[in-house]
């Protein structure tokens, strides 16, 4: 089955879709599709009905008895019905559901499911029931039914530990933001120094560039200032509130002020537990629960540490609530007044370089190496995080922006390369010299096997002449701003 012309990428995500909805294998089958908010995942399964004449039907934040109707009235009308369809219980609706795939394949959405087991908690068990083995409307049935929600703690817990549904889905199908490359794909972005500025901005999610910045991009570098102040700054735009949300959207962040204080925190370079306790005013230990609660709705994400395996760094997966946490917050109330827009821009881009940019380029540089460089660093890396490696000797410690390490086949890990990043910096032997001492030191340890690791320098600005020459050593890798994209 052909994926829609107008269809962005996605080819996995389809692909999966359309082999879970074609199964000629007798017996209902169920999915789950989640994705925070405007990724495309409601394009995606409207797409799929379209092409096979399956049921979509998108819920509303109501209650049981007005849900009860509004799906009763959508199944009426595709079943062409003359007799209207008015359930008074779900195991009903479940029950039509299931009849609708007797005679073929058919797939059968329901959208934003939370909203329909926020106001009936039983539904989860209700689906189970008629999902039994030998239940006899599942096991004449060949309907395809997928569940789809946006709230990630939800839909995270619906198929895990003791839940209702657990070991019921054929199909568990996250459709997640689009990576630096695609995202500077979809945005129509061929500069990479501009695509990454882009992408620091606002991510890879799709409905940013299409149904809320209506495809206003910035034409070059010389226009990205005004096209931060005209379609992010500016209150006038649908991406001005968007970072809050974000927040609010996830039913599970219910202590809202707490939660925005976590991210200011991780966002002012607080990337340890014990310095987002101090940042917020509160205890490690308390720090627990919302650390989980942010984690679970895919918007941090914790990183062990490559040389401290005690350690572990929390960073935020969305730019944009970086931005909006790092630039937009501190000023809130100026911005909502739009008197001083661009003079609080030009005043926040240090700050918009060291506490938003810089990072968001060493996370861009460690998913390259980890999904994109493949063997560049002479074996195929399994793990890719920072680290911090202590020097006794100068009594300091050193910050390791890349550690690539390798498959373990018995014995120690390869620690395939160590790298440092720098985005507004044109890189000199200085730095190399840096790693030299980085990997002295790691080989000291019996962590990993350091006889074949490589150091990279990774640069926005570039490199002088003398590192270049340097470059053409066996054991040193220069990476480029493009080879980023390339």
């Amino acid at each position: 089955m052909q994926k829609p012309a107008d269809m962005f990428d996605r080819d996995r995500e389809w692909s999966m879709l359309v082999r879970f909805a074609t199964d000629e294998q007798p017996g209902a089958t169920l999915g789950v599709v989640s994705g925070r908010r405007r990724q495309g995942k409601s394009f995606l399964l409207e797409s799929l009905c379209q092409e096979m004449g399956g049921f979509y039907f998108s819920a509303r934040e109501a209650t049981d008895a007005e849900s009860l109707a509004l799906i009763g009235d959508a199944l009426t009308r595709y079943l062409d019905s003359a007799i209207p369809f008015n359930p008074t219980s779900w195991p009903a609706v479940i029950e039509v559901l299931l009849r609708i795939g007797r005679e073929r394949p058919v797939p059968v959405v329901i959208d934003e499911f939370p909203y329909l087991a926020q106001a009936n908690p039983a539904l989860p068990s209700i689906i189970q029931a008629a999902y039994t083995p030998r239940g006899s409307e599942r096991v004449r049935s060949r309907t395809r039914l997928l569940l789809c929600g946006s709230a990630m703690s939800f839909m995270g817990g619906l198929l895990s530990g003791n839940a209702p549904l657990r070991g019921r889905a054929s199909l568990d199908l996250p459709v997640n933001t689009l990576d630096y490359r695609l995202a500077a794909q979809f945005w129509e972005l061929t500069d990479p120094r501009l695509a990454l500025l882009v992408h620091a901005v606002v991510g890879g999610t799709p409905a940013y560039r299409t149904e809320m910045i209506r495809y206003d991009a910035p034409r070059d570098l010389d226009d990205f200032d005004d096209w931060v102040v005209r379609a992010i700054l500016s209150p006038g735009s649908p991406m001005f509130l968007e970072a809050r949300y974000l927040l609010a959207e996830e039913p599970a962040l219910r202590d809202g002020a707490l939660y925005h204080s976590v991210l200011s925190a991780i966002s002012e370079g607080n990337h340890s537990r014990g310095g987002i306790a101090g940042y917020v005013g509160r205890k490690s230990n308390e720090l627990s629960h919302p650390l989980t609660v942010l984690e679970n709705a895919g918007l941090i994400t914790r990183e062990a540490d490559a040389f401290r395996g005690n350690r572990t760094d929390f960073r935020i997966k969305e730019p944009l609530l970086t931005f909006y946490h790092a630039i937009m917050r501190p000023f809130w109330p100026q911005l909502m007044r739009a008197t001083a827009t661009d003079r609080i821009w030009q005043r926040s881009k240090r700050k918009f370089a060291g506490n938003v940019l810089g990072p968001h380029f060493e996370q861009v540089c460690r998913d390259w190496t980890l999904h994109f460089a493949e063997e560049r660093f002479g074996g195929w890396p399994v793990r890719v995080t920072a680290g911090a490696v202590n020097d006794p000797a100068n009594r300091t410690t050193h910050e390791v922006d890349v550690a690539v390490v390798g498959h373990a086949d018995g014995g120690k890990p390869p620690l395939l390369a160590i790298g440092e990043v720098k985005w507004n910096e044109t890189m000199g032997n200085g730095h190399l010299v840096r790693l030299q001492r980085i990997r002295d030191l790691i080989s000291q340890g019996d962590r990993y096997d350091t006889s074949h690791t490589r150091l990279v320098c990774y640069s926005g600005s570039g490199f002088t002449g003398e590192l270049l020459q340097m470059a053409e050593q066996k054991s040193i890798d220069l990476v480029f701003l493009g080879d980023l994209y390339a």
